[in-house]
């Protein structure tokens, strides 16, 4: 870059699988980008970004990046493979979804994707494909399902509190998110508040992380026995007058009977299953009992085992028991999905929709791969894909299986792809994919409340198309290309969701950068009652019938083992528990260097993060013969990883944390920690239990060394 050249400065969003949608602004000189920078403007930006987006043109200015199309020259996963054109690659793509739906029918085909970009045009583009041709539909749990599903059976609506308003809160509870890492943003609104009213922070996690590093009262539990604490922290609200009786009985739907069922969840009672001290959990519930002023984030992390609805719906709880929805700066936040109603009817295809096409859950992508019966919901096997925005063969749970289903002879497999990911390696077509600063499209935050526009910043290098280049010319080779939503460019499909939103067009908005959606007190509190019919908030869920964001379809049904679900907030062993040959428990943890298993291409991410490694307690470490570094290897009736050790007394005894998602070929055999993860679905809607893993760990055994010539 000519460090003497003017420097320009776009404006986009960060497109990442975040939930704080960053607004930016860009440094461009001689039509390459340099430093990004928080917009200040922007009110819950407020010009704060994460290293790792603020270092992005090591990213997409990589000189590994795929910029041709290829298509596979040897044996599937060998990495031989020859270029071709852009034509030539989207026919042999068409050809082999038109042979796999002559063959099996359209379920065979199975476009598959998630949140590499959250941009609505390029990520959710895929679908208008999918329904046109009466491909199998994708039931998208990996991320949100538990926690939103959570959520949704207490407020009965995914909105909240403004989360600005943290900055105005008097105690800020940061429970089950490791937010310094994941999503900065937060800690700018809570340190406002220690800094301007000297709130108090609480942060709950499963580990001592870097957002613990920050708390005024850090507790450090057992991974899935949040439901636990929070049940023990009510039972002390009631027990000692905290519980605002008032509006228990205006907003709840039965506050006497929340009060006898949390009879005999003590604090002592909860120690037990937490691991934290009677003392803790007492101080925690007079802190919040005491403090009206509490705002609860409650994030992801911790809804990421086979109980996480219900840890969830427990900490949701709390805030209706003491009514700090009633105060500016009380109640809570998860997720603001709802407020935004951007209409993607067309961007999707959705007029096409056959409710009799079979959905299939992303989570269980190694099992419908390997032709499982039960995953594969009644219908064909799947032997074509098309995978966007999404790295399955690293991150999906149940790594053998996928990698196992990849190499079947007769799947076909097409990637679209920034880099040559473990999923890429594996396909038989790999097609180079445009970055966000190099196409238009629009976001909307989750985790806040604007939506952002996030137009093309600078021209992208010759070869990489966009999602949408690749699903209209797909369109056009499979015959529907001719329906409507079909046709159009990135920029008129925005129009058309913008105008229908009241929000302008792509050019005038482009003028605001930006719009906020938060709804008012009232509504952001549910003072005008929650979103259940009746407008109260449920003690009592109803976890079968109850509508959900992401609730699956007829023909996946509940999911897990959902009769095992409490009447009231509870813990409840549905967890993967350590039993005699598994004795510890495993979380896998967001690196903060990495995002899922983006940024992992990038040498200043990998040389921040080291190596793969387990954190452990040393008095387990000292059992084991283990000392600091020493290889390690830790298993289950999935597999088994090696890992160096890396001791550490920040977790409890029995737990440990492997952090981030290193990419397969960053682990000694090749295999990544997903190997050990499990796909069963979660109860009651689906989701991936990723922090819910019982393992063995042992001294690794002498490494394998590569056969040597004796000549």
């Amino acid at each position: 870059m000519n460090q003497h050249a003017p420097i320009r400065i776009g404006h986009s969003a960060c497109p990442h699988d975040c939930p704080s949608t960053c607004a930016l602004d860009v440094e461009v000189v001689d039509g390459k980008i340099g430093r990004l920078h928080g917009a200040k403007e922007n009110s819950y930006t407020a010009g704060v970004i994460c290293a790792k987006v603020a270092r992005y043109a090591e990213r997409i200015h990589h000189p590994e990046r795929l910029l041709k199309p290829l298509v596979r020259a040897g044996a599937k996963g060998e990495g031989k493979w020859k270029e071709a054109s852009w034509d030539a690659a989207l026919d042999l793509i068409a050809e082999n979804f038109e042979a796999a739906e002559a063959k099996h029918g359209s379920e065979s085909v199975w476009p598959y994707y998630y949140a590499g970009t959250m941009g609505l045009v390029q990520r959710d583009g895929i679908h208008r494909l999918r329904h046109a041709k009466k491909y199998s539909g994708f039931f998208d749990t990996i991320c949100t399902n538990l926690a939103w599903t959570g959520w949704v059976m207490g407020a009965g609506a995914l909105t909240g509190v403004d989360p600005r308003e943290m900055a105005k809160s008097d105690c800020v509870v940061i429970w089950g998110t490791n937010a310094v890492v994941t999503q900065v943003n937060v800690m700018t609104h809570a340190i406002r508040a220690r800094k301007e009213r000297g709130a108090k922070i609480v942060v709950i996690d499963v580990y001592d992380n870097a957002t613990m590093k920050q708390a005024d009262l850090a507790l450090i539990l057992k991974p899935g026995t949040d439901g636990a604490l929070a049940c023990a922290v009510m039972h002390v609200l009631f027990r000692d007058g905290f519980a605002d009786r008032a509006y228990l009985e205006k907003y709840t739907d039965d506050p006497k009977g929340l009060e006898a069922h949390l009879a005999t969840k003590t604090p002592e009672w909860a120690a037990s299953i937490t691991g934290l001290s009677v003392a803790e959990i007492e101080t925690f519930a007079r802190l919040v009992g005491e403090t009206k002023r509490t705002f609860f984030r409650l994030g992801y992390g911790f809804t990421r085992s086979r109980n996480g609805a219900a840890n969830m719906h427990a900490a949701l709880s709390i805030p209706a028991v003491t009514g700090a929805w009633q105060y500016e700066g009380g109640g809570a936040f998860h997720s603001n999905s709802d407020i935004f109603k951007l209409d993607k009817t067309e961007l999707e295809g959705r007029r096409f929709l056959d409710p009799k096409i079979r959905h299939l859950d992303q989570s269980r992508i190694g099992p419908i791969l390997t032709n499982d019966p039960s995953a594969l919901n009644g219908g064909p096997p799947v032997t074509a894909m098309l995978i966007q925005n999404t790295n399955p063969a690293n991150v999906a749970p149940e790594q053998r299986l996928v990698k196992q289903g990849f190499l079947r002879d007769d799947l076909f497999t097409a990637v679209h792809e920034h880099f040559m990911t473990d999923t890429a390696i594996l396909a038989d077509v790999v097609i180079p994919a445009t970055m966000f600063l190099e196409h238009d499209d629009i976001y909307r935050g989750g985790g806040q409340s604007h939506i952002v526009l996030g137009p093309k910043v600078i021209d992208a290098p010759e070869g990489p198309k966009t999602n949408h280049f690749v699903i209209e010319e797909l369109a056009k080779r499979l015959g529907v290309a001719d329906l409507p939503g079909f046709g159009l460019t990135e920029r008129q499909h925005i129009d058309k969701m913008l105008e229908k939103r009241g929000l302008g067009t792509f050019e005038t908005f482009s003028e605001e950068r930006w719009s906020d959606m938060q709804p008012d007190f009232e509504k952001a509190h549910f003072l005008n009652g929650f979103g259940h019919s009746g407008g109260k908030f449920r003690f009592k869920p109803d976890w079968i019938a109850t509508v959900s964001p992401n609730k699956p379809p007829k023909s996946i049904g509940l999911q897990g083992n959902w009769a095992g679900l409490p009447a009231f907030p509870d813990h409840v062993e549905l967890i993967e528990s350590a039993d005699p040959a598994h004795p510890f428990r495993m979380a896998t943890s967001p690196a903060r260097s990495f995002l899922n298993s983006s940024f992992t291409e990038m040498p200043t991410s990998r040389k921040k993060e080291g190596r793969p490694e387990l954190m452990l307690h040393p008095d387990d470490a000292a059992g084991l013969g283990i000392a600091d570094g020493d290889r390690i290897e830790i298993g289950n009736e999935r597999g088994e990883v090696v890992l160096n050790a890396k001791l550490f007394d920040g977790v409890k005894r029995g737990v440990v944390i492997a952090e981030g998602i290193w990419p397969n070929g960053s682990h000694e055999r090749g295999e990544g920690i997903n190997v050990l993860t499990g796909s069963d679905a979660a109860a009651p809607y689906g989701g991936a239990a990723f922090h819910d893993t019982k393992v063995w760990l042992r001294p690794a055994p002498p490494a394998e060394l590569p056969a040597t010539s004796l000549g």
